[in-house]
């Protein structure tokens, strides 16, 4: 890469050509990947498979598809632009932007208090504390993150640890269960039904919302923008659908292993009982470490991507953004222990949350043939084609289950 095209932001040290694919890249990658897997992830893979069994794979192949076609096209149109989600969008169409920032952070707040209540959780696992202690302190331990000096990097090293870990154990404990992998195979391309809910569900909060977003502004906060850099950012991008990818499909193993048993799962908490019957009090204690790195991952990702949506808008909050990300992650936290986690307003905006996704990619999709934003670059048509289909199949998908299935929870 150009050394010019590094200028980073927010005091971080400029990186060296030999540092940079290692510390910036994967990064970048593992903040995207390990805000897509969070404690909702979890317990919705734990849920769908045993619902679904086998025929849940295809619904964990259509998520990467789309998962990759969104992804390498925001991530592109991000660097090319050297701008982020928002500001594109108000180029596009003055005033867009703001009302993605709006629907970016209130999707954010509603999912980090889902994410401290399983950071909590995993510390009660794991220590016997009260899940409402857990929580607090692992929202200072988030917090920490941001005080030090640069936050940047100590956030990339941290999602990549956890991140590692997370998937490491999942792995383990899906080996243990010798799931029927021939069969998973063979009903994620022929499943024996098809549930929409399941897809939209999944989609929403792994490619929906912030999440799409978390990889590409981290770049751009680094300095890895423009069109010099599009080698690194499509091999990060690539690293982040990888990781995610595995952890998916590790986790789907790991379920279907135990209730292709016959074994039924905690309705109270599936995915501890997943690791309990494969391992027992170990695997339980496990369950604790996979829980805590999921949450606390995820409330990092979901408190820098959800601020970096705003920190434009002025310059205060550009100045003071890591105080931002502070106040936003004390805020989630306080949330959760004054109130709870208030279940239909997490699925409502769960769901909304989906319908994010083909508005943000439908606008960058705009952007990229728009030579006041992009210049003379030339979006692949490929990559057009494909970020279109997504934007009409979540369209549709998110619709359908706004008609039909929203209005259950509050009849």
């Amino acid at each position: 890469m150009d050394s010019q095209n590094v200028t980073p932001e927010n005091g971080e040290k400029k990186p060296t050509a030999s540092k940079l694919n290692w510390s910036l890249l994967m990064g970048a990658a593992f903040l995207m990947a390990t805000s897509a897997i969070g404690p909702g992830f979890l317990t919705q893979t734990s849920v769908f498979t045993e619902t679904l069994l086998a025929s849940f794979g295809f619904v964990i192949l259509i998520s990467i598809i789309l998962d990759i076609f969104a992804q390498t096209n925001i991530w592109r149109i991000i660097a090319v632009s050297e701008k982020r989600g928002q500001d594109i969008a108000n180029m596009v169409l003055p005033g867009l932007g703001y009302v993605i920032a709006l629907l970016v952070v209130l999707g954010g707040i509603a999912f980090n208090i889902g994410n401290i209540a399983g950071a909590g959780l995993g510390m009660n696992v794991l220590f016997g504390i009260s899940v409402q202690t857990g929580a607090m302190i692992s929202a200072g331990i988030a917090i920490a993150i941001f005080l030090i000096k640069e936050a940047g990097k100590a956030m990339d090293r941290f999602t990549l640890i956890a991140g590692f870990i997370m998937i490491a154990l999942t792995l383990y404990v899906a080996f243990s269960t010798s799931p029927p992998v021939g069969e998973a195979l063979q009903k994620s391309f022929v499943p024996d039904q098809i549930d929409i809910l399941a897809i939209v569900t999944l989609v929403g909060g792994t490619v929906g919302g912030y999440i799409t977003f978390a990889g590409g502004h981290r770049l751009l906060d680094a300095g890895v923008k423009g069109v010099g850099a599009l080698p690194q950012v499509t091999k990060s991008s690539i690293v982040g659908i990888l990781v995610t990818s595995v952890m998916r499909i590790a986790l789907f193993l790991a379920v279907l292993g135990v209730v292709s048993k016959g074994l039924q799962l905690d309705p109270n908490n599936p995915p501890a009982s997943v690791f309990q019957h494969a391992a027992g009090n170990f695997g339980y204690k496990l369950f604790g470490i996979v829980m805590w790195s999921a949450a606390i991952t995820s409330v990092v990702g979901a408190a820098y991507t959800s601020v970096s949506f705003i920190r434009t808008f002025h310059h205060k909050l550009e100045t003071n953004h890591r105080w931002v990300v502070i106040g936003f992650i004390v805020v989630s936290s306080l949330l959760f222990v004054v109130i709870g986690k208030p279940v239909k307003v997490l699925i409502l905006v769960g769901t909304l949350n989906a319908l994010i996704l083909p508005l943000a990619l439908g606008t960058l999709l705009v952007a990229a043939y728009k030579k006041n934003i992009v210049g003379d670059y030339k979006h692949p048509l490929f990559l057009t084609i494909t970020g279109v289909f997504v934007v009409i199949i979540m369209s549709i998908l998110g619709g359908y289950i706004i008609i039909n299935e929203l209005p259950k929870l509050f009849q």
